[in-house]
């Protein structure tokens, strides 16, 4: 179905999400003040531009509000995109989707809160990555961990290095082999080729391969594919910014937790609201003051200051001098691919956390089929209630008949999470977790849910 929606600010969240939304041919409308990046929207994305104030009545009032079916305010200030929300939905906009970067909007004792300027859901991009990366330290060596079905289901990313014992076995042997490690491997990152595997597919080194999981079986999988999580207890964040001080304080009671900052005006601000946090004035870069520091004794170092190229620089130091794992933090997607190449053991990204949020958030509304994409490796998870009068059930169809462009990752059936294999019956009501690229994601849904 082809909505109108418009979009306040065109940085890499706008700019991504109004990439990502015309590619299913929808009308979008980019607004932004900055000529450059009206230009950049222009040049390459096929929607209509307006250069201005996203918070300006006037402007606003040169959109037909009450045909838009989502307005998205997702400029860096937050004033600017309540503003905006408030003026968008007062003129008739269905839904109203805000990006905001201050937290305190979420205290249970907020005395402004979203919902009075009209706004149906917030992100918060720097929260969203502080979960991301909070995962990674709290389940160790892995690259990737994603949730679904409230927690009991996981996808967790693992590199296959040299010594891995999957390496050169196809999947099928693999799973024979390790009967009470019931998993699935949903997709496998090969020299940033992207695909789907089936059961013939044979790991390889350097394999970068996504599993799924029941949540008590996830660190069977980890020990199965050779990356066995360890203990973790000491801690460096670089960087005090917002991302470094949400972690600091959510990580700080379970671990030894350093941030490192440069800023010596910021490190004594942030100092006294981060009590059993260890706040050091220093150069994350300079090689003398991280071996100070005992840099080859930390067990996870996390680079999440705002500058990309410190952040990148950083990693490549830690994990040249021995910390155990390294989490980078990029704030565009320019490096993304050359980044996953150079050593940093996890990427985060809260401008693509941001965008994979709104594109769930507006999808699972339109559709009324949840979907969870993960933009940045061109792959979506479906979550499907298989319907009495679907095409797989009236066809009498077996498992084994699913097409192999997409997968059943995971079956839950009265509460109950199923990982399945080739014997396994897919019965009526049963809610399906299903991956597949966007192109099939509509086949998918389609063999499942009666239209």
């Amino acid at each position: 179905m082809e909505l109108r929606i418009v979009i306040i600010g065109a940085g890499e969240v706008g700019f991504n999400l109004a990439k990502s939304l015309s590619r299913e041919n929808h009308d979008i409308t980019v607004v932004d003040i900055d000529p450059q990046k009206c230009s950049r929207v222009k040049n390459n994305l096929d929607s209509h531009v307006i250069e201005g104030d996203g918070a300006s009545q006037r402007l606003l009032e040169t959109i037909d509000m009450k045909s838009v079916d989502y307005l998205l305010a997702l400029t860096r200030i937050d004033e600017v995109n309540l503003v905006c929300s408030r003026i968008s939905k007062k003129m008739g906009a269905k839904h109203v989707i805000c990006r905001l970067r201050n937290t305190e909007y979420m205290h249970k004792n907020a005395i402004i809160t979203p919902e009075q300027f009209g706004i149906k859901y917030v992100t918060y991009p720097e929260k969203a990555a502080q979960i991301e990366i909070e995962h990674l330290v709290r389940r160790s060596s892995t690259v990737e961990v994603q949730e679904f079905n409230d927690g009991n289901i996981l996808m967790v990313g693992i590199n296959l290095e040299s010594s891995s014992p999957l390496i050169g076995r196809t999947i099928l042997s693999v799973i024979n082999s390790n009967p009470f490690c019931r998993h699935k491997s949903v997709l496998i990152n090969r020299n940033d080729d992207f695909f789907i595997p089936n059961n013939e597919d044979v790991y390889r080194k350097n394999d970068h391969v996504y599993f799924i999981g029941r949540k008590e079986d996830i660190d069977d999988i980890q020990k199965m594919a050779g990356k066995p999580s360890f203990d973790v207890k000491n801690v460096m964040i670089l960087g005090s910014g917002k991302i470094g001080r949400l972690l600091a304080k959510s990580l700080q009671t379970d671990y030894n937790v350093k941030i490192i900052e440069k800023n010596k005006e910021k490190a004594k601000a942030y100092s006294p609201k981060l009590a059993d946090t260890l706040m050091l004035i220093g150069d994350g870069l300079d090689i003398e003051f991280l071996e100070s520091e005992n840099i080859s004794e930390v067990d996870c170092f996390i680079a999440a200051t705002q500058n990309e190229q410190t952040n990148i620089l950083a990693s490549l130091l830690a994990k040249h001098y021995g910390a155990k794992q390294v989490i980078l933090h990029i704030t565009t997607t320019n490096y993304l691919k050359s980044v996953r190449r150079i050593g940093a053991d996890a990427i985060v990204s809260k401008n693509i956390s941001a965008v994979n949020e709104v594109l769930n958030v507006i999808r699972s509304n339109e559709d009324n089929v949840e979907i969870h994409r993960f933009d940045d490796v061109g792959v979506e998870a479906i979550d499907v209630i298989v319907d009495e009068n679907s095409f797989y059930l009236k066809n009498q169809m077996q498992i084994e008949d699913i097409p192999s462009n997409f997968t059943v990752a995971a079956i839950i059936r009265n509460g109950q999470v199923k990982i399945p294999n080739t014997m396994t019956e897919i019965k009526f009501n049963d809610e399906l977790l299903i991956f597949a690229k966007p192109e099939d994601a509509l086949e998918a849904e389609n063999l499942f849910v009666a239209r």
